[in-house]
């Protein structure tokens, strides 16, 4: 008798397993948060990523009615905190606020990445949008596109391009650029936004696509000269600065995205609920108008809208990198 019943048990295990899985997960999403939730932010503090982070985190403690702790993890242009989130617990108490760069321009140029965002991350929302705006020193023969085309074109060395790092979009916007304008560059890469900037006021580099945000206090300043943005319309921070679109280069229209991640396998009803909380928190006024305040297009997207992004820019990216045969090992 009792080993039928241990057989009958044993049979019915694989029956009974999905719905105690289920439960499981119900149980973690009614409690979800049971602990302070940890936002992991790829850049150092003061940074526009963690400006972003800080905002969205103060706000989303009080919807979540847990704390929010911001965590600057520097490093790899972002690649270390994703790779951190990655391989985190997947019950949404460690969030990554993942950028551009280290989701979707990474796996296209590194042949090894020791993650895979589109396998081991799991979108949330897209928060905000940065558009660059292309800068030249305040002294720079050029006062317009088309005089700068004009001179790198008859210029027979390439064109020093200053850029925040390899591979970043201000990196490959500034060889969109050149192979759509038909003249060749020479990235200068910068460890440090300061030493970027600081190059570009002496003049020891020719120009850079730069974050609006970023930039417009020095264009103001009389420090930076601005001559297009990459935006879809003028920005508010920069209404005398035309759009590339305006000068009949509607495809100069790249932009930096910041969007909330959690590890894949992340129940899916803590991802709505997150989903749910952080589109509510970025959408409030106060939120708004800090985030816009800084330079950003406020958005706040659903996750079958961020995942979208994901796919398209995935692709995109992945196209220019072919196209400019920029690789890491």
């Amino acid at each position: 008798m009792l080993r039928r019943t241990l057989l009958r048990a044993t049979s019915l295990a694989p029956l009974l397993a999905p719905g105690l899985s289920a439960l499981a997960t119900l149980a973690i999403a009614q409690n979800y948060p049971q602990r302070p939730v940890r936002l992991i932010v790829g850049f150092p503090p003061g940074t526009g990523p963690d400006v972003v982070a800080r905002t969205l985190g103060q706000r989303l403690a009080e919807t979540l009615k847990q704390t929010v702790v911001v965590d600057n993890v520097a490093g790899a242009g972002g690649q270390i905190a994703a790779q951190q989130v990655a391989k985190g617990t997947p019950d949404g108490h460690t969030l990554l606020l993942g950028e551009v760069g280290s989701i979707s321009i990474a796996p296209a140029t590194h042949r090894k990445l020791p993650y895979q965002p589109a396998k081991e991350l799991a979108p949330v929302s897209e928060i905000v949008r940065a558009d660059f705006v292309l800068v030249v020193p305040p002294n720079a023969p050029y006062a317009d596109v088309a005089s700068l085309v004009a001179a790198a074109r008859a210029d027979k060395q390439k064109f020093n391009f200053a850029t925040f790092g390899a591979g970043t979009p201000g990196h490959f916007g500034a060889e969109i650029f050149a192979s759509r304008s038909g003249f060749q560059i020479e990235p200068v890469h910068f460890r440090a936004t300061g030493d970027a900037i600081t190059a570009l006021v002496s003049g020891s580099v020719q120009a850079a696509f730069v974050s609006t945000a970023l930039a417009a206090p020095q264009i103001k300043g009389g420090k930076l000269r601005g001559l297009a943005t990459t935006a879809t319309r003028r920005s508010a921070l920069l209404p005398e600065v035309p759009t590339f679109a305006e000068l009949g280069l509607a495809d100069i229209n790249f932009s930096a995205w910041f969007a909330v991640f959690a590890p894949a396998g992340t129940p899916e009803p803590v991802l709505d609920q997150l989903n749910r909380d952080i589109v509510a928190a970025v959408q409030s006024p106060v939120v708004r108008k800090q985030l816009e305040d800084a330079g950003f297009t406020v958005l706040g997207t659903s996750r079958a809208d961020t995942q979208r992004l994901l796919h398209s820019e995935a692709q995109r990216w992945a196209a220019v990198a072919k196209a400019t045969g920029f690789q890491i090992d």
